[in-house]
């Protein structure tokens, strides 16, 4: 479980196909406070540490993982936002987020509107009933607020500090970007399916 906090950017060091894809990704966090077997939310999946360095893990991801989120566009030198799992106590300063992508959404537009970037992404027609204005997403692992919505397509708005705490600094037009609707959301579209 995480909060869609990001905590530290992370960047790929490593990536070899033996099976699964096997990444290795730089980070920040203090590895001697890792457990193999943790959970680390990396661009919002949550994914396993299986290794570890001074200043790095591994992850082993499977090829549903792989199909599923925008893991396919990794190459050495990608940066992706860090979480790692929340703990019993933690501050809950975001939503709840699981770590489980529904799916991706690609980013139609980018421009400035003042300090801050506002950003009109397009989600699945399968996933663009649980967004709703006001109410809560992850994207690439980040805990954000949608401000509006229009069928299929919604925005967001990025502080500067977001920009420079997180990868959002760097969005550009046709990014696909992980995305994880709001367990709320799903939760309340079932059981109005459901009567």
């Amino acid at each position: 479980m995480f909060t869609g906090i990001i905590t530290d950017i992370g960047e790929v060091r490593q990536l070899e196909q033996h099976g699964d894809l096997r990444a290795r990704i730089v980070t920040g966090y203090d590895t001697q406070g890792i457990d193999i077997g943790a959970s680390i939310a990396c661009n919002g999946v949550c994914l396993t540490a299986i290794a570890l360095g001074s200043d790095w893990f591994d992850v082993q991801i499977s090829a549903e993982t792989v199909s599923k989120t925008n893991i396919a566009s990794w190459s050495v030198g990608y940066r992706v936002n860090l979480e790692r799992a929340l703990r019993v106590g933690d501050e809950l300063g975001g939503h709840i987020v699981s770590g489980h992508v529904d799916g991706q959404a690609e980013v139609i537009s980018v421009r400035d509107d003042g300090d801050s970037t506002r950003v009109v992404l397009r989600a699945p027609d399968t996933l663009a009933r649980f967004i709703a204005p006001k109410g809560s997403v992850a994207l690439n692992g980040t805990s954000l607020t949608v401000n509006e919505v229009e069928g299929c397509d919604f925005g967001i708005n990025f502080i500067p500090h977001t920009k420079v705490a997180t990868t959002w600094g760097d969005v550009q037009e046709g990014d696909r970007v992980n995305l994880e609707i709001d367990t709320l959301a799903r939760y309340v579209a079932r059981l109005a399916e459901m009567s």
